[in-house]
């Protein structure tokens, strides 16, 4: 380690966050994530021993960036999302347990249960991540749990140990209804989704309501719940995409630069076209909050007034999705297409001042094809691997990603008929 590295590295923060190592030509190699930045990145360099990947990584490593998070839950997420957009080459060589996770609830399930997956179905329950490695989302939940109880399990009807330990909500036993279980894992869920304080406001009104007209066991319910949740408050963040510093990262900044934006641009919003040879024609949206990947934000589109010309299915979903006045309008949208597309959607979009970019591929649509932006009527080539071209690649791949997804489900319904 050189005096220069050294220097950079006093001056991390005692506090958690994602470091990103980088090779002499300034290529992101490695992203992790640490509970004290200061301890977990200065490992690295200490005279212990280590395994001959972690030697070999060490030896490639020049200079070391970082961004500070709330909670180590929040590095967690980041760090998912970081690995997605930069795909660091050690990351993969050195993975070993570090598969990515999503929490499951279906709430369609009279009686929902949580669960783990690796693979994100379009089946309407909803999910939440992506995570890398699992471990410390098992023992946020177990803590949450004594808040919110929940099943782990497909219901039974049977009592447990856990029923025992009030670690379920008891409808075996007749302590809860289901529809009483699904109010509870609805405040689950807006927790984890990141309305925290949204939730901690409402569960205080409706204990100050509740007591005002009497209903004492429903004040005393979600006095209870309150409470919980500001003793955990310090202890577990979810992903709360607001709270990730903007100012730290270099894509949303090389944005507003190359754009002229006022500010970088904290609401992304992605659109991809979906068909096959004019079939089950669908549209994509994906949602981007201060540069992560927002799920609970994503929505699809069947399309209905065309079905074989991409540029006017791209003007029908954002002409749909402007009269969402609910969903909150974007600071930037990112649309797959060419010069037509962009300029189509910039004459609905210049009441709203919404500017738009469309990432040209010119018929290479494989993973590794160059990042080229449309912007002000003009094709600006990105440098290969910079922060914003991986970025755009990201949002771009997600929009693909979301809207083949639908298009495959519809395809497949159809094909049932």
């Amino acid at each position: 380690m050189d005096e220069r590295l050294k220097q950079k590295l006093s001056k991390l923060p005692v506090g958690p966050g994602v470091y990103f190592h980088k090779n002499k030509a300034g290529e992101i190699i490695y992203v992790g994530k640490a509970a004290i930045l200061k301890n977990r990145v200065r490992q690295y360099f200490q005279k212990s021993k280590k395994d001959i990947k972690t030697e070999a990584l060490v030896k490639e490593i020049y200079d070391t960036d970082w961004i500070s998070v709330d909670t180590e839950m929040d590095a967690l997420f980041l760090e998912s999302e970081m690995i997605k957009r930069y795909m660091p080459k050690w990351n993969i060589l050195l993975r070993d347990d570090k598969t990515v996770s999503y929490v499951r609830i279906d709430m369609k399930s009279e009686v929902p249960y949580i669960s783990f997956t690796r693979n994100p179905l379009d089946d309407k329950a909803t999910y939440i991540g992506p995570f890398y490695g699992k471990i410390g989302v098992e023992r946020a939940l177990r803590s949450l749990r004594r808040v919110f109880p929940y099943y782990t399990k497909p219901y039974s009807g049977k009592k447990t140990l856990d029923t025992d330990l009030g670690l379920t909500p008891g409808i075996e036993v007749g302590n809860c209804t289901p529809k009483d279980y699904k109010r509870n894992l609805r405040k689950l869920i807006q927790y984890l989704e990141g309305g925290r304080e949204k939730l901690l406001n409402e569960l205080e009104k409706t204990m100050l309501n509740e007591a005002e007209k009497g209903n004492y066991e429903l004040a005393a319910e979600a006095r209870d719940q309150l409470f919980g949740l500001k003793e955990l408050k310090k202890k577990i963040v979810f992903s709360d995409k607001e709270f990730l510093d903007i100012s730290s990262d270099q894509a949303l900044a090389q944005l507003q630069k190359l754009l002229n934006l006022e500010k970088p641009p904290r609401r992304i919003e992605g659109y991809d076209i979906s068909h096959q040879s004019g079939t089950n024609t669908v549209a994509s949206m994906v949602v981007f909050l201060n540069g992560a990947s927002a799920r609970n934000e994503y929505r699809k589109f069947k399309i209905h007034t065309s079905t074989n010309d991409d540029l006017k299915s791209m003007v029908e979903v954002i002409t749909r999705r402007l009269k969402h006045t609910e969903w909150e309008y974007p600071d930037l949208i990112v649309l797959d297409g060419g010069i037509n597309q962009v300029n189509a959607i910039l004459s609905l979009v210049k009441p709203y001042n919404i500017p738009v970019i469309g990432r040209d591929k010119s018929g290479d649509h494989s993973k590794s094809a160059e990042v080229k932006i449309i912007a002000n009527s003009k094709i600006t080539p990105l440098p290969q691997g910079s922060h914003i071209a991986r970025l755009i690649a990201r949002i771009d791949e997600e929009a693909h990603r979301f809207a083949i997804t639908y298009h495959s489900l519809l395809k497949r319904k159809n094909m049932l008929k």
